[in-house]
């Protein structure tokens, strides 16, 4: 058996529905965001759990409380699986961002691997902080199935480390929807990706609900 990692970002809330850049906030689930959780929780209650790491946000511990619950798991919170900070874009659209601070957004959308919203973090820097935290899964649990729950920027940046994608290219190359859940095998020959932000477990009204 073999270490399978769970990503699942969190379910809806009222900036992900906006649009609007939400790091340090910390914002509840929507209505339809808390019965994301729940139906995840009864979908994915029969597995073997071994291990629940959780960023430290209100969206975050509502998203896993469900399946934490059902089958008895302590939530692990890590400061290393919270979202990017966007520094003085927190709050604001991506309209308002580009008009107010244009030369910074366009420079911040070539490359967000090293380049930061302004006052804000850089993609190497949600890099380093969350390669801890999967390291400590992989010293913690060599086998079994751990579920890390956490957001939007950090999610896509975990993968594409662990997969060997330029993290640069995390806003172009990986897509990551609320709810989304993706399976990552840590193999023999390194992680294998098994789905990307998968929906399936959401119900119709949910699984095509708009909003980024």
């Amino acid at each position: 058996m073999s270490l399978k990692l769970y990503f699942i970002r969190h379910g809806e809330t009222t900036y992900s529905k906006a649009g609007g850049y939400c790091g340090i906030l910390d914002p509840e689930l929507t209505p339809e965001g808390a019965q994301m959780a729940e139906q995840f929780a009864q979908n994915y209650s029969s597995l073997n759990w071994t291990a629940a790491y959780v960023s430290p946000m209100k969206r975050t511990i509502a998203t896993a409380k469900p399946l934490c619950d059902a089958v008895g798991l302590e939530m692990q919170l890590r400061d290393g699986l919270k979202e990017i900070y966007y520094g003085e874009w927190e709050g604001k659209t991506p309209e308002t961002v580009n008009r107010d601070y244009h030369d910074d957004y366009v420079r911040w959308l070539t490359d967000p691997g090293w380049n930061s919203p302004i006052g804000g973090e850089k993609g190497i820097d949600i890099a380093r902080r969350s390669a801890q935290v999967i390291q400590e899964i992989q010293d913690n649990h060599q086998t079994g199935n751990v579920l890390v729950v956490s957001h939007k920027a950090t999610i896509r940046i975990m993968l594409c480390d662990l997969l060997g994608i330029d993290i640069g290219r995390f806003r172009d190359r990986i897509i990551m929807l609320v709810g989304g859940v993706s399976i990552v095998e840590m193999g023999p020959h390194g992680p294998l990706l098994h789905c990307l932000s998968d929906r399936c477990y959401l119900d119709e009204k949910l699984r095509y609900r708009e909003g980024s």
